[in-house]
């Protein structure tokens, strides 16, 4: 058994270096994280609206720095003994209570009041954090947690108040908790604190690139399995073979592409730098992957929902929520992969930039489409993308970058 020694907790690769891995336990906790994204997707609705829009990428904002601060943690120390497995058990089950009421996240329903529910689930979700991350902590670890718990204790107060007064009081008091949660952490903590410590940066990549293809693939599993039975029927089979090839398309734009560069810059960084790297690229340049994944995931259930509804063959055309989530969506993930890549120290070029914001000009082209030919068009554009060979700058090969090994 690996020995267990303050955070120092090991296991031995298969290259014979000695550094720790995510361990099974983790991966059950964040697929648990992930089906309460996917939760986000159903609170948003089928066909979506704006305002549901905004409001689930403000569940998915809270949610996702929730469950950083958990990565953080197993950064720290182990996760998967006692006693610590014990209270990241109730963590789960915070979110998994988060994950059942997400789709009465602001209205009120029979039974337990769903807002308050999902504020109390969050409260829970970060009191454990706090105090497991203060008890694994060394003493100058430990006064920067008890600093920031003011701002996250803060925080928590406009969360319970918005959720008993709901409607739109509850949307503006639970982004000033959000504002409140985030300055904390990165105004206070990062900026004046010098940050958390990144303990092993092969376990922060590794689990966050875990965390993203699970994101990848249950948002859209999600998605395909609303059309239930229909999904025998030939144009819907079509569109969800297309969404696929659209899901192994942004896969491979990340992982082929931006990752190796992320992870390199955080193994050759140290000390404050590589803190730093942590995180910017990883703890908030994640998030707009994040949320790409889950708006485009939106856009592909509308498509189906329209393919399956009958009518046109090809479904009728996607609606201005339904067509800004699925293009937009996309745009946001390559936006995502950019931002990720600047914060790693690697410089954007000015047709990088065009290459991610192009769905947004397809967009227009996309809303006269029926539904199969409007994904069809987004997933033959990225297929073109990921099929572009990536030149680096000066017109040198990869194979031939100095900076790619």
């Amino acid at each position: 058994m690996p020995e267990l020694t303050g955070w120092r907790w090991w296991r031995v690769r298969p290259t014979g270096r000695d550094v720790p891995t995510v361990t099974p336990f983790e991966i059950f906790f964040d697929l648990v994280f992930v089906f309460t994204l996917t939760r986000i997707v159903a609170f948003m609705g089928k066909p979506p609206d704006p305002v549901a829009m905004g409001r689930g990428l403000l569940l998915l904002m809270l949610l996702w720095f929730a469950w950083s601060g958990y990565l953080w943690l197993g950064n720290q120390t182990r996760v998967d003994r006692p006693p610590v497995r014990v209270l990241v058990l109730a963590a789960m089950a915070g979110f998994f209570v988060a994950a059942l009421v997400m789709p009465g996240a602001w209205d009120s329903a029979p039974g337990l009041d769903g807002p308050l529910v999902l504020a109390l689930s969050y409260v829970l979700l970060r009191a454990i954090h706090l105090a497991l991350y203060h008890w694994a902590g060394e003493p100058v670890l430990r006064r920067r947690i008890r600093r920031f718990a003011v701002a996250s204790v803060l925080a928590w107060v406009p969360l319970l108040v918005g959720a008993v007064l709901g409607g739109w009081a509850q949307t503006w008091l639970w982004v000033l908790a959000f504002l409140v949660e985030i300055g904390g952490q990165r105004g206070v903590v990062q900026s004046r604190l010098g940050g958390w410590p990144v303990r092993s940066p092969e376990y922060f990549a590794e689990r966050h690139g875990l965390v993203l293809i699970i994101a990848l693939g249950e948002s859209f599993l999600a998605a395909g399995v609303g059309v239930g039975t229909m999904v025998t029927k030939l144009p819907v089979l079509a569109g969800a073979v297309v969404g696929f090839v659209l899901i192994a398309c942004l896969w491979l734009v990340h992982f082929d592409r931006v990752s190796p560069l992320a992870e390199r810059a955080l193994l050759r960084a140290s000390g404050e730098r590589r803190d730093r790297i942590g995180a910017d690229v990883y703890s908030l340049g994640h998030l707009p992957l994040i949320a790409g994944v889950i708006y485009t995931a939106l856009g592909f259930e509308d498509v189906l929902a329209l393919i399956s509804a009958g009518g046109r063959p090809a479904g009728e055309p996607l609606e201005w929520p339904g067509a800004v989530a699925l293009y937009g969506g996309s745009a946001l993930y390559l936006l995502g992969t950019l931002l990720v890549r600047y914060l790693s120290g690697r410089g954007i070029r000015t047709s990088q930039l065009v290459v991610a914001v192009v769905p947004l000009l397809l967009l227009p082209v996309g809303l006269a489409l029926p539904a199969l030919l409007a994904i069809g068009l987004l997933t033959t554009y990225l297929v073109g993308v990921v099929l572009l060979p990536e030149t680096p700058r000066g017109g040198r090969r990869p194979a031939d970058d100095p900076s790619a090994g």
